[in-house]
């Protein structure tokens, strides 16, 4: 890999096609195909950031109207 910044090039997230970086609306994808395809799996919940639980978590709705000032 090149690692000059006019010649830089990377792997597409979605299809591993090389792709440059410079001069490309769809970085870091490879197109706007690619790049609408990793949208949607964001908006369809295919990926998902780990957390904690926190107590909060499991209150119900009743608990949370109950601790309500």
């Amino acid at each position: 890999m090149n690692t000059s910044p006019a010649l830089a090039t990377l792997a597409c997230p979605h299809c591993q096609q090389n792709t440059t970086w410079l001069n490309n609306p769809s970085r870091p994808f490879c197109s706007e195909r690619c790049k609408l395809i990793d949208l949607g799996a964001w908006a369809n919940e295919d990926y998902t950031i780990p957390v904690e639980p926190t107590p909060n978590d499991f209150l119900t709705e009743d608990d949370e109207y109950k601790n309500t000032p």
